[in-house]
This record gives structure tokens, C-alpha cells and sequence, in this order.
């Protein structure tokens, strides 16, 4: 007798979990976003940040939640991605911050300016000392949440069809240039054209553009670029660390499970740091190769490195004068440079310049 009351009462315990299974499923509704990139699939590591985060949000999410990623001009041009993303056209976008400028100079700030953070510094400030809450206050006057997701590292000077041998040089040279970068090369007489990396070729090998900076030697070997500008200038001062953001749609990112919006930050998280793990593990050969094809390599002057630097300070004074986010963002960084810097200074640097000194020559 008990043993067929044991049974009934299993068999009742099995046939609750089957009617309960219905009400566990739907906790975890299906989702399908679009993510417009500003970069084309040709370039893998930083177009590829996008979809490392989508897989791992669908992994997280037993593929309930699903990120479709569409390169630059799929939907919109590359950089029209933020705009899409502010009026709901799509979900997401992938894409670097600085390239919106022109709706507000604070948006560089996030991403990376001149003379500011290098990679693990910008990491730093932005995850463990207040980056990201500050920019996503700002960005909400945008209709965006903004989560990092990708940095190339410290980048390369540019490509230029002539050499740089003093400021005179950069006078009236038209430089591909993105963000407030540009801004900066202008007080030396540079002329900066914004352009998607996909139209960069062309510009350079038609003479529109006398030189252009990208973002290093494995991306800038795949453009093509010392095929038709030989001179390949460092370090690219302007950026030392530049974080690459995926912005959502701040209403579709609230609407969200939080499981999901969890997924969503982890996904986004590990993109942060797979895309600078592939440009370390990419660069190194890539550049013996760009070497090896005729491309001469060139530091910066230090009489232009010294102008550049007088004319970030001048173009931080006279934006802060008159834009108060700008002014918030950009003190805050130099405050957690300078602080960081000592530290480097001890550590980091000592370390560094060791291994170079005593590597092996051949």
C-alpha cells in the first residue's frame, strides 16, 4: 500500500514540474536585436567585437536572446550607427564614440583623446573608478546606454605620402582624422577629413587625402594602405587606449530581463578584452610584414610631438570654457591619468623599458 501511494505521489511530483515548465520558459522570452557596426567585415578584430559579444549573450541565454550583426552600410553607413540606434531604427550599434563629436565634444572623452589614457588605464577608470556611470549619466540626453566593448591598444601614427620632418610639414596636409584628434592636428595647420575606414583606400590612392591614420599595423595591412602611402609615422598619440562602445537603445536595454541585461554586460565585457588580446597576438607579425612590403617607419618629431601636446591643452581650455560636461569628463581623466602615471612611472615603465633594453637582438 505504501509503495503505491510512493508511486502516486511521484507520479504527481513529475506531473506538476511538466505543467510548471511552461511558466519557467516563458521567464525567458525570445528576443531578436539588430547591431549596426561602423566597421566592415573585412576587418575582424575590431568588427569581430560584435559578434564575440553576440555569441557569448546567446550562450548565456540558451539563444533566447539574439544579437544580429550588420556590418557598416548594411543599414546604415558607419557612421550613422549612433543616430539609428537614438531613433530605435536598430537596437544596438558597435562603434567608437569619438566619432560623434559633432553632436558633443564629451563623446571622445569615453572613448579616447589626445595625450589621455592608454588601454589598461582607460579600463581602469572606466570599470573600477566611476568612467562608466559618469558617461552613462551623459548619455542618457542621447536616448543610449553605453557599454565598453573593445580596445585596439595603443594605435600607429598614420600613413602619409610624404615625410613629417617638422611642424611646417603638417601645414595645409589633408589627414583622415577621426574625432577631436582632428581638432587638434587643425591648430597645426592639418586639414582632417572624417572618413569610414572602408573609403580610406581610395581617398589615399586618388590624392583626396595626403595621409590617414586607422588603427594599426594588422587592420592597416589589410587596407591596403602602404600600397599607396609608404611613410608609417608613430606613436599615434591621439590614441593610446581607445575603448570601442556598443551602444543600445535606452528604452529596449530597460525593457530587458535583468538576466539578460546581465548577459549583455558580460557578453560585452569579454569583447572588451578578447579584441585587445587578438590585436596583441596580430600586430607584432603583421608589422614585420607591412616592413617587409616597403613601408618605413618613422617616429613623430619631437618638435611636432611637443606642438601637439601645447595644442591639446589649448583645445581642452577653450571647450571647457563652454561645454561643462566636456569639462567634468575631461578633468576627470586627467586627474586619474596624472595619478596613474606615478604609478607607472615605479612599475610598469621601469619593468618595460627592461625587457626592451635586454631582448635578444636578431
Amino acid at each position: 500500500m505504501k509503495r503505491r501511494q510512493f508511486l502516486a505521489a511521484a507520479g504527481a511530483g513529475v506531473a506538476a514540474t511538466t505543467v510548471a515548465a511552461p511558466a519557467i520558459a516563458q521567464s525567458a522570452p525570445e528576443i531578436r536585436w539588430r547591431l549596426a557596426s561602423s566597421f566592415p567585415k573585412s576587418l575582424d578584430t575590431i568588427y569581430g567585437g560584435a559578434d564575440v559579444m553576440s555569441k557569448m549573450v546567446s550562450e548565456l541565454t540558451d539563444g533566447k536572446f539574439q544579437i544580429q550583426v550588420f556590418a557598416a552600410g548594411e543599414i546604415v553607413p558607419g557612421l550613422q550607427v549612433l543616430d539609428a540606434v537614438q531613433n530605435n531604427t536598430v537596437e544596438m550599434c558597435h562603434t567608437v564614440s569619438y566619432y560623434f563629436v559633432g553632436k558633443d565634444p564629451t563623446f571622445a572623452v569615453a572613448a579616447s583623446v589626445p595625450f589621455g589614457l592608454n588601454a589598461r588605464q582607460q579600463n581602469a577608470w572606466l570599470f573600477q573608478n566611476g568612467g562608466n556611470d559618469l558617461f552613462n549619466e551623459f548619455y542618457k540626453k542621447y536616448n543610449v546606454y553605453g557599454l565598453p566593448c573593445g580596445n585596439t591598444g595603443a594605435q600607429m601614427g598614420g600613413w602619409f605620402t610624404k615625410e613629417i620632418k617638422s611642424t611646417a610639414d603638417m601645414n595645409g596636409l589633408k589627414m583622415r582624422i577621426g574625432g577631436i584628434a582632428g581638432q587638434v592636428m587643425a591648430k597645426l595647420g592639418v586639414v582632417p577629413q572624417q572618413i569610414a575606414g572602408g573609403d580610406i583606400y581610395p581617398a589615399l590612392e586618388k590624392g583626396t587625402i595626403d595621409g590617414a591614420e586607422w588603427v594599426g599595423p594588422y587592420d592597416d595591412e589589410k587596407l591596403g594602405f602602404y600600397k599607396v602611402a609608404k611613410y608609417y609615422y608613430y606613436p599615434g598619440w591621439w590614441e593610446g587606449g581607445p575603448t570601442i562602445h556598443a551602444f543600445t537603445n535606452l528604452a529596449k536595454f530597460e525593457e530587458l530581463p535583468k538576466s539578460y541585461k546581465a548577459a549583455l554586460v558580460a557578453g560585452a565585457t569579454y569583447a572588451n578584452t578578447i579584441m585587445q588580446a587578438r590585436y596583441d597576438v596580430q600586430n607584432p607579425p603583421a608589422i614585420k610584414r607591412l616592413v617587409a612590403n616597403g613601408a618605413q617607419l618613422r617616429p613623430y618629431p619631437m618638435e611636432v610631438m611637443e606642438a601637439c601636446l601645447k595644442a591639446t591643452n589649448e583645445l581642452w581650455a577653450e571647450i571647457s570654457a563652454k561645454n561643462p560636461d566636456f569639462k567634468k569628463a575631461i578633468d576627470t581623466m586627467q586627474a586619474f591619468r596624472n595619478e596613474e602615471n606615478l604609478w607607472w612611472q615605479v612599475a610598469e615603465y621601469t619593468f618595460d623599458s627592461f625587457q626592451i633594453r635586454t631582448r635578444p637582438r636578431g
